[in-house]
């Protein structure tokens, strides 16, 4: 193969790829790879440049004569941190290529599927250790005791709505997640999909003594989207704020439609939801829509919370091209904006 052929097939990869010799230098390097170390790694002594003890040792073996070998290699900037597996096999006697995986996203979603394990694990522990005891009980000593057995069931059952509803928004999450890609298209009258949200909810309303005021512009424009996970957006922000923004007055649910946003390539309609309760300190609101995370375990707990809602919220905006925006301040209750392309 010519010079000009090889150098061609190197460009042909994405990723990283560099001929070294057998001394250790680097001899010829991609785009990718001189992106990635810059044009100083030409004629430079890879372990130099790579100084990590399990790169080095694996390029030690390839200048000894083995034939392959790999190793992972961790690279960071001020953006971000990026795991590559290297990968190292030899072309002949005086020569070898090494090419470097970006396996950022892969060790990333592993985590991702570890973390998800251990807090499911974790919600379902708890509720079922809790029947477990109680129905120990009611088999042994409170099994004669009316007032105990009326208790321990009233517990029973909150725990077992708790599971439920964990696995009902599990559910959902899938199904979510397994149309992503899919844009939903059918034009979904708002002012229906808040109505329909407002009247399920009443009774959890009118127990909280909360008002609720409805301001969305008549006539309101459709937005292309799916109605029942609509619906679910604005029952779980409704029911959100219900939860730990009761103990303020008032809901107040707005809806403005904006003709320019950036990231939006047409007309979108931002409806809000804000509660007067006492807020959350800003430095929360990012990690607000991770599955699981809670502001506080022990009062989502009791409010029968599953810690899945907002991620839910999270996910179906995202396959209707939209966004949701948090803002939040102790003593001033919270605010949050769906906004939705209208085309």
């Amino acid at each position: 193969m010519s010079p000009t052929a090889f150098t061609a097939l190197l460009e042909a990869f994405s990723e990283p790829v560099l001929v070294v010799r057998d001394d250790g230098t680097v001899e010829t390097a991609n785009n990718a790879a001189l992106d990635l170390f810059g044009k100083r790694i030409l004629g430079a002594q890879l372990r130099a440049l790579m100084r990590q003890p399990e790169v080095t040792a694996m390029l030690e073996r390839m200048i000894a004569g083995d034939e392959t070998g790999s190793a992972p290699y961790a690279t960071s900037d001020s953006n971000n941190e990026r795991s590559w597996k290297v990968t190292a096999r030899r072309m002949d006697t005086r020569a070898f290529i090494v090419s470097l995986r970006d396996t950022s996203e892969l060790e990333a979603a592993e985590t991702q599927r570890r973390d998800f394990v251990a807090n499911v694990s974790h919600e379902l522990r708890s509720p079922l250790t809790v029947l477990a005891g109680f129905l120990e009980t009611l088999q042994g000593a409170a099994a004669e005791d009316p007032q105990a057995r009326a208790e321990f069931l009233a517990i029973m059952q909150a725990e077992t709505e708790r599971m439920t509803g964990l696995v009902a928004d599990l559910l959902s999450l899938s199904r979510v997640e397994a149309s992503a890609r899919i844009r939903p298209r059918d034009p979904v009258a708002m002012d229906m999909v808040v109505n329909a949200t407002l009247a399920a909810l009443r009774p959890q309303i009118e127990q909280a003594g909360l008002k609720v005021t409805c301001d969305l512009p008549d006539p309101l424009p459709p937005v292309p989207g799916d109605y029942d996970q609509l619906v679910q957006v604005y029952h779980n922000l409704v029911e959100n704020a219900l939860k730990y923004g009761g103990d303020g007055d008032a809901i107040d649910i707005t809806g403005v439609i904006v003709p320019r946003l950036p990231g939006f390539e047409g007309p979108a309609l931002r409806i809000s939801i804000r509660d007067h309760g006492e807020g959350v300190d800003p430095i929360h609101i990012p990690r607000l829509t991770e599955r699981f995370y809670r502001v506080d375990r022990a009062r989502s707990r009791e409010s029968g919370g599953t810690g899945l809602g907002l991620a839910i919220v999270k996910h179906i905006l995202g396959r209707h091209r939209g966004r949701l925006v948090i803002r939040s301040h102790p003593g001033e209750g919270s605010t949050f904006e769906t906004i939705l392309p209208l085309s």
